[in-house]
């Protein structure tokens, strides 16, 4: 495990952590709608929180906080795939890894991945896996910088023909 960045801890997301990251992770969709993704930020608080509430409770959250008052500034939120088909491995999958902007840069989006990638060990994955966004070149680098390859492509088409455009609705 890395060592803390300073000034940060990471532990175990806890219940009462709920409304915060559920508010973080609102943050980071949008964001992501800069990268084309298809999230609506606000229309899934309610998913997301029963989400956030299933992986406190599975151990599959931790988060970053601030020496100075312990605001959550970070997250990162992972688990075994669960899926119908049988693998020839278990897959761990990283689902969302957010630091707030006055964080980036110093090691704490590092520190919650191999935090994740840890726990992941231990729920016994033998592969750790996780999405970006095809034009995100910021995420893509930092987890390639972490050993990360490309396994999958997903390709995407929209189903307008080439005459309608977004704005047409």
């Amino acid at each position: 495990m890395p060592p803390t960045p300073p000034g940060v801890s990471i532990d175990s997301a806890v219940l009462a952590d709920v409304d915060t990251l559920v508010e973080l992770w609102v943050r980071l969709a949008r964001d992501q709608r800069d990268h084309d993704s298809h999230l609506r930020p606000e229309a899934n608080r309610t998913p997301v929180r029963a989400s956030v509430a299933h992986h406190v409770v599975g151990d599959g959250l931790f988060v970053a906080r601030g020496d100075d008052g312990g605001d959550i500034v970070g997250f990162v939120m992972c688990g075994l795939e669960q899926g119908d088909y049988e693998q020839t491995v278990t897959r761990g999958i990283v689902h969302n890894l957010f630091v707030v902007p006055s964080y980036r840069g110093r090691g704490v989006g590092s520190a919650l991945l191999e935090r994740a990638e840890a726990a992941l060990a231990a729920f016994g994955a033998d592969v750790f896996a996780l999405e970006a966004m095809a034009d995100n070149a910021d995420a893509r680098r930092f987890y390639e910088r972490h050993g990360y390859r490309t396994h999958r492509v997903e390709l995407e088409k929209s189903a307008r023909n080439d005459t309608h455009s977004k704005e047409d609705g």
